[in-house]
């Protein structure tokens, strides 16, 4: 059973959330504006005290501080309670299959990938290359279908050592390539999940590759 698959939810820190430093600020703030305003109240002249209508606007301002710390501190508490939530969301996609454009770890077993050939190209072939960018296979796959198992094969036809390996497509048209790089996306099996900052997620796959939550297309039960 294939199911598109859906972000998780996340929270951007500009929005909902303030930094530990900014939220201390803020409390320093708040904190010497007090001791001004209870200073300025006992240093007063009493033959001249402190005009009413100053006296409220500095309580209105003080009220205001209040209300910023305390709003600060219930957005700061609702991004950790969201984060929390994203990853028990994400909890569910340890063990299955995720599809994406990552590259892929080859290990001797198929692999199911997933391709689109130019609509005008009459030859579609697969491109494997290493690490190091060199191209080490190459092979003719079917054009109208959109699975395929990819068997790790060599330009020679002999096995691909195991790793990891990057895919793409190039598609022809009467001998002459019409698009070089056409994207080719695999299934492999999510082994983590880890949260990171600014709310993304990141997924670890077999073979130790990575990929974002936000960049997986699609998930499947093995």
């Amino acid at each position: 059973m294939v199911t598109t698959a859906v972000s998780p939810v996340s929270t951007s820190p500009a929005s909902t959330s303030v930094s530990a430093q900014d939220a201390a600020k803020i409390s320093t703030d708040y904190t010497t504006f007090l001791k001004m305003m209870t200073t300025q109240l006992q240093n007063q002249d009493p033959m001249n005290p402190t005009d009413s209508s100053a006296f409220a606007v500095q309580l209105a301002t003080f009220s205001g501080v209040e209300q910023q710390v305390k709003t600060n501190e219930l957005l700061a508490s609702l991004g950790s309670q969201f984060g929390v939530l994203g990853m028990a969301q994400l909890a569910g996609w340890v063990g299955q299959e995720a599809r994406s454009a990552a590259p892929v770890y080859m290990n001797a077993k198929p692999v199911t990938i997933s391709y689109a050939a130019d609509p005008l190209a009459d030859r579609a072939v697969l491109v494997a290359t290493d690490a190091n960018g060199n191209t080490v296979g190459r092979e003719d796959v079917p054009l109208k279908d959109t699975s395929y198992q990819w068997l790790g094969a060599g330009i020679a036809g002999n096995p691909l050592p195991t790793g990891t390996y990057r895919l793409h497509l190039e598609s022809y048209r009467e001998g002459q390539i019409i698009k070089a790089d056409g994207q080719v996306e695999s299934y492999a099996p999510i082994l983590e999940a880890r949260g990171g900052s600014g709310g993304k997620t990141t997924l670890i796959l077999q073979g130790g590759v990575e990929v974002a939550s936000t960049d997986v297309t699609a998930l499947r039960v093995p």
